[in-house]
């Protein structure tokens, strides 16, 4: 028997049992539309936590202010004011390596509106150097300057969904945004939503983009702030290329714990340590997810196996007819394999477009970004064929190791 013959067999036997076929298909379908789905899961989560944290900067350390219940505020900032501009200072000057040192204060915020609308945002007060520590871009307009700093100066920069809800498709540089009872001049507009580490407080569960930046000594002067809390909510520190990062949070804290009389009002993130972590993680969860959907690919294969060795006792008798017409051990041997691969791989296509049609679902679904590699694809598939060649083995021995003149009285 040549290939041609082969397939054409192996066709023509599935074929005749479509039902059958189909339902044995259906474990390598959800097989490899696991793997595909879970991978892409996996691999969507590792690019989002990476972009995020990279977005803090892996050059800076956040020192963030802690929120302080009110039984123990009073407490505290009896020894410690909480971040202020004498820590940001001390830093600068004591830290090797550091660069520069950017504070930020938040807004509660209860009003945000404009003469066309209304809408929820984080509101930061930062310096100028804000921007040179993250990785902000501007749409239109321009950011704070030292001018805007030193006159306090009532401009804001808005992110890009702020900008659509106060303005449309309307001009935005140059209108007035009230922001509780502030007004406030827009002077720039972000070209896409800001670093996370500048919005992680107070940002909640806003979409990105839903931020607006207006000066530190502005945001300190002109709106009212808790007496409690600390003067600033963050210090981002930017290090030198030749810094470690971990090195110079360890320096901070000590530092920090003297200037605080050894209150912990504040934490240290380390966005460097953060990513490696995430990493970490995600390769943890790959691992996971795809040993869990493996076990649907081998519940497949058991199911294939399960299939062509009830396939052998059906067609006994038509071995024996080959064998007796001259069909080698080979030829038997084959043509069992090329069904069970045949099932396999129908079942990977299959379950390629089934893996997909989950990712899509979930996007759409969870908001979750998924991304698909090929090399998911590549390995889901793989281990479907090779699964499939597994199954197939015994049965196809099994078969070629019938005996013509026993399988020509099967009845």
């Amino acid at each position: 028997m040549d290939l041609r013959e082969t397939l054409g067999t192996a066709a023509a036997s599935l074929a005749g049992h479509k039902l059958r076929s189909a339902l044995t298909m259906l474990g390598m379908i959800f097989g490899v539309g696991a793997v595909i789905a879970m991978l892409s899961i996996g691999e969507g989560a590792e690019r989002q936590a990476q972009a995020s944290i990279e977005r803090m900067g892996l050059r800076n350390v956040l020192v963030q202010g802690t929120d302080l219940l009110p039984q123990e505020a009073q407490r505290v900032r009896a020894k410690s004011q909480g971040l202020s501009p004498r820590d940001a200072l001390a830093v600068k000057e004591a830290v090797p390596g550091v660069l520069r040192v950017a504070p930020r204060v938040s807004i509660d915020a209860w009003k945000v509106r404009s003469d066309l609308g209304a809408t929820s945002a984080a509101v930061h007060g930062v310096s100028p150097a804000h921007r040179l520590v993250t990785e902000i871009t501007l749409a239109e307009g321009r950011f704070l300057d030292a001018l805007d700093e030193v006159g306090h100066a009532q401009v804001c920069v808005l992110g890009q969904s702020v900008r659509r809800a106060l303005f449309g498709f309307g001009p935005a540089l140059g209108q007035p945004v009230k922001v509780n009872d502030l007004w406030l001049e827009v002077v720039g507009v972000l070209a896409s939503s800001p670093p996370a580490a500048a919005g992680a407080a107070g940002a909640g569960a806003l979409p990105p983009g839903a931020e607006i930046y207006l000066p530190l000594s502005t945001a300190r002067r002109k709106l009212a702030t808790n007496p409690l809390a600390s003067p600033y909510d963050e210090l981002i520190v930017h290090l030198s290329e030749d810094a470690s990062p971990q090195r110079a949070a360890r320096q901070i804290d000590e530092l920090l714990t003297r200037l605080h009389a050894g209150e912990r009002d504040y934490t240290i993130v380390v966005p460097e340590a953060l990513l490696e972590q995430a990493r970490r993680t995600q390769r943890l969860f790959r691992v996971v997810m795809a040993s869990i959907a493996g076990i649907s690919l081998l519940v497949g294969g058991i199911g294939i196996m399960n299939i062509l060795l009830a396939t052998v006792l059906e067609r006994t008798r038509e071995i024996g007819v080959r064998r007796a017409v001259g069909a080698k051990k080979g030829d038997i041997r084959r043509q069992f394999l090329t069904e069970a691969l045949a099932l396999a791989v129908a079942g990977g296509v299959a379950g390629i477009v089934f893996g997909f049609a989950m990712a899509k679902v979930v996007a759409t679904w969870a908001g979750w970004a998924t991304v698909v590699t090929p090399g998911a694809v590549l390995l889901a598939t793989g281990v479907a064929t090779a699964v499939g060649l597994a199954s197939g083995l015994y049965p196809a021995a099994r078969a070629a190791a019938l005996d013509p003149a026993e399988a020509l009285r099967w009845e």
